[in-house]
């Protein structure tokens, strides 16, 4: 139970949830069936296993060195043997999980998963370390239509995607900044210092903001009112320095509902 429980907290069960409930979430609102949203959640759970136990195996002496406690690794409940294996056979696992989607929105899901593999073994202390996040994110949209209906997604979707992406990555790091510096990672968020905290709400406000305006017909009440409240958060953080960084999260999760409620216009 012990392993069960490292495994479970080593997968990063907060982002491995989110996404995997978010990319669900857009495919029932992009028309997927039943069946059809429950291989989504298969494809992108399994996908983030392999990412999380992955990044947990590496990181792993890095973690040690700083008594990162909250890594199940570094409490003894997991081996890093053992999340490198588990990562290995989600990895494997995903294959064919992804290309049962069909070809294309297969190769776009393994795309996303090869991008976090690439920033766990070493673009994640690189000034690119945004990269594989921007290609990552901005890839999903065009998985769920491609499954859904063989197109890809319009351009805003990639384009919210990607930027979604990349106030993720700032937004992940943040808290973990001394930390990181400490160990010698020194990504892009690192390299901004303070100023990331700043610039975390920025890609995900820009991703508000062309979800609402850019698709095709008439902005809504909703719209309006995503708009307004990304606005109010954002001079929020812009008058009060040391806002709580919940703020920055409640413009992600505008940005998220957003993207969900215009799942419909993707195809």
């Amino acid at each position: 139970m012990k392993t069960v429980k490292g495994l479970a907290l080593a997968c990063h069960p907060g982002p491995t949830i989110a996404v995997t409930a978010l990319v669900t979430a857009v495919a029932w609102s992009a028309g997927r069936s039943p069946a059809g949203c429950l291989l989504v959640a298969a494809t992108i759970l399994t996908g983030h296993l392999s990412i999380g136990w992955s990044n947990d195996a590496i990181d792993a002496a890095r973690d040690t060195i700083v008594n990162r406690r909250d890594k199940p690794v570094v409490r003894g409940l997991v081996s890093r043997r053992t999340l490198a294996i588990g990562a290995g056979v989600m990895l494997v696992i995903t294959v064919p999980v992804s290309l049962a989607n069909g070809l294309a929105a297969g190769l776009v899901h393994l795309l996303f998963v090869a991008c976090a593999w690439a920033y766990n073994l070493g673009l994640k202390s690189t000034v690119i370390s945004w990269l594989p996040y921007a290609v990552a994110f901005g890839a999903l949209p065009s998985f769920v239509t491609l499954g859904t209906a063989q197109v890809w997604a319009p351009w805003w979707a990639t384009a919210a995607g990607a930027l979604l992406g990349i106030g993720a990555h700032l937004a992940n790091v943040v808290p973990d900044l001394a930390d990181d510096l400490a160990t010698g990672v020194r990504g892009w968020p690192q390299r901004l210092g303070s100023y990331a905290r700043l610039l975390a709400p920025l890609p995900l406000a820009l991703a508000t903001g062309l979800l609402v305006i850019a698709p095709a017909g008439a902005i809504g009440v909703v719209g309006w009112i995503a708009l307004a409240v990304v606005a109010a958060l954002l001079v929020t953080i812009v008058l009060w320095r040391n806002a709580p960084f919940l703020v920055t999260i409640a413009i992600a999760a505008v940005s998220i509902i957003t993207l969900v409620l215009r799942g419909d216009a993707l195809i």
